[in-house]
């Protein structure tokens, strides 16, 4: 890398089970107010836009370019978008200022999963000829992957269970989670994952700025430098994958340069419970490493944003002085088919 590319500023929705009455850009534009206020720019100051969110949510084609009425299309911007989480669309713009085209990039992405069955739409993932026609949901096939790692005796219920609790009660500090505090393990919902296993149904949004050099110092007191982000799939089929291991996340994480110091900090993007376990192993976090402060996906999930939260959180407990180094992982797809690393340090103190 030629260039060294900052998250400058982050901001996202208060998560909530519902937000009915409000449109997708009407949940969005507070957000995107938020991350430009606190740098100061204008959206004219912005030199690319990329977004990330899912016309499957939505419910109809090209559902995104209505959301640039919150960004303000005119005069004409330099924008692009991923069909994923914004996580990916922070990783199309960071390549873009790698390329020395654009000094600043806004990243944003938003779902709302509440107007439909989240777990049905999931499964338009699948392979549309073995696996999609049988409807095995979300949890389902989350489910499959938890058992597979008790059969392994790599954990078990009550473990995933303390998972879960641990991830609620960090949230208690943070005012924008949609779970907060202590909350019982609840039914099966399918074994072996209770409902304290798996990531609420809400909506929300989120959004980062991101800038390069000198650029980003004047931005932002103590920017949250990039200094490595890689993503990785693994095979579409799930009958070929050990689902207690994430290659993907590995070499991801190698070539992020994730292994060469520890971190402090690791926001991981782990929906279920026994998911965390997987990431875990993979990312080598002893217990020195706080994993998922804010809470995580199981604390607030809104499908299409929670992994960029999950680097946006990271890169504002730089921003405040509360981590040196730190790790930020997101997914997609079925029991971690897609995922990205990153890994952001903010200037010696």
């Amino acid at each position: 890398m030629t260039r060294e590319i900052a998250v400058v500023a982050f901001a996202q929705t208060d998560h909530r089970r519902s937000i009915e009455e409000s449109s997708e850009v009407e949940m969005l534009m507070p957000v995107l107010h938020q991350v430009l206020a606190r740098t100061g720019l204008k959206t004219a100051d912005i030199g690319f836009t990329c977004s990330g969110s899912s016309d499957y949510l939505a419910g109809r084609a090209f559902s995104f370019t209505l959301a640039l009425d919150g960004v303000g299309a005119w005069p004409p911007i330099s924008e692009s978008h991923v069909e994923m989480d914004g996580a990916w669309a922070l990783y199309e713009a960071w390549t873009k200022l790698l390329t020395g085209d654009a000094d600043t990039a806004l990243v944003y992405s938003y779902g709302k999963s509440s107007p439909g069955s989240v777990r049905d739409v999931l499964t338009r993932q699948l392979d549309p000829y073995y696996v999609a026609p049988l409807w095995p949901d979300s949890v389902a096939l989350a489910a499959l992957q938890a058992q597979a790692l008790i059969d392994a005796g790599d954990t078990d219920e009550p473990a995933l269970a303390v998972i879960g609790a641990r991830s609620r009660e960090s949230a208690t500090a943070n005012s924008h989670a949609q779970l907060r505090g202590s909350a019982p393990q609840g039914d099966y919902v399918v074994r072996p994952l209770r409902t304290g296993d798996c990531p609420p149904v809400g909506d929300g949004a989120a959004a980062v700025i991101l800038a390069a050099g000198e650029r980003a110092r004047e931005l932002c007191e103590r920017p949250a430098w990039i200094r490595g982000i890689d993503h990785r799939i693994e095979a579409h089929s799930l009958g070929v994958r050990d689902l207690t291991d994430s290659p993907s996340t590995r070499l991801a994480a190698e070539r992020a340069g994730a292994f060469e110091r520890p971190v402090d900090t690791a926001e991981l993007h782990a929906p279920f419970t026994a998911q965390e376990v997987v990431l875990r192993k993979t990312l080598r976090l002893d217990e020195g490493v706080r994993v998922n402060p804010s809470g995580g996906a199981l604390a607030a999930n809104p499908v299409m944003a929670a992994g960029l939260i999950r680097i946006g959180e990271a890169a504002a407990g730089i921003h405040r002085g509360e981590s040196d180094r730190a790790l930020a992982h997101a997914t997609s797809g079925p029991c971690l088919q897609q995922n990205l690393v990153a890994v952001l340090e903010g200037d010696p103190r």
